[in-house]
């Protein structure tokens, strides 16, 4: 591993950033009291608050470039104190061209996660991955896509509904498998169609999150459901079997939400289960 850039097996990550969200935690996890959250105060800002990365990552795999989620892109109106529209310079920043990927998979809906789908260019949305497909899980198709009217949505409409038309939409529907080395793995809770993507690559394995989990702290603590999980019961079922899988294949988590890169391990310390940072 060399900072953004970590190997599993053949498969090549490259972490990448479009930001950041910073939330007061009683509003983002409303079931977790202040005395929940007093053995992982270091998780928290000096000022108390939340600080989510907005990541994104890219895989190179059987001689594909896949991007996992495109970040919040260049408005975050409506998200205080968010910081957004890094992705494509970052992009840059580390030799890649958006003209490269191949592959987009979106892990859900949510508004942080299709942020740079489309970029206004020339009076006109055109795709910022002008060579890709987009990958989507049907049921946030399903959930969101009927929805795209309501004002909350309005990035359905903009960054999301196009792709039907324009013929480069793909939706996954269970395990899909994208190449030989990764697999799209059902993960709902969060969205009915929430999915992380497995890597499984000559004898290693690692898991991209998406929002299974926010904070380093669900890795113990699976039961905090943030507000923004449409199904908390289901979450909640999800994230404890996702992270008893991880632990128990001895996987690297790869989260966009975790402090960046976002690359991790498992560990257990006097019977809890803690995310430590690579």
């Amino acid at each position: 591993m060399s900072g953004k850039r970590l190997r599993i097996g053949n498969v090549e990550v490259l972490a990448l950033s479009d930001g950041r969200l910073q939330f007061v935690p009683s509003e983002f996890f409303p079931t977790v009291s202040e005395a929940d959250w007093e053995p992982y105060r270091d998780q928290l800002e000096a000022d108390g608050s939340i600080v989510l990365n907005v990541g994104s990552f890219l895989l190179r795999s059987d001689g594909k470039t896949v991007l996992v989620d495109t970040g919040l892109g260049e408005s975050s109106e409506g998200m205080p104190n968010a910081v957004s529209g890094l992705l494509l310079k970052d992009m840059a920043d580390n030799g890649v061209r958006p003209d490269e990927v191949e592959m987009v998979v979106i892990t859900h809906l949510h508004r942080d996660h299709v942020g740079w789908n489309f970029v206004w260019d020339d009076d006109v949305f055109r795709p910022t991955f002008r060579n890709a497909r987009y990958w989507i899980p049907r049921a946030d198709w399903d959930t969101f896509a009927p929805r795209a009217r309501m004002r909350a949505l309005s990035y359905i409409r903009e960054q999301v509904l196009p792709l039907e038309g324009l013929g480069i939409l793909e939706l996954m529907d269970g395990e899909q498998p994208l190449t030989s080395e990764l697999t799209a793995l059902p993960t709902p809770g969060h969205t009915p169609g929430h999915t992380s993507v497995l890597i499984a690559s000559d004898g290693e394995r690692g898991l991209v999150l998406g929002d299974a989990a926010h904070v380093p702290a669900q890795a113990q603590e699976t039961h905090w459901s943030p507000r923004a999980d449409m199904d908390p019961e289901q979450s909640r079922v999800t994230r404890r079997d996702l992270m008893d899988r991880v632990e128990r294949d001895e996987a690297i988590v790869v989260s966009g939400h975790f402090p960046s890169p976002g690359y991790g391990r498992l560990a257990r310390l006097k019977g809890r289960r803690y995310w430590r940072a690579l």
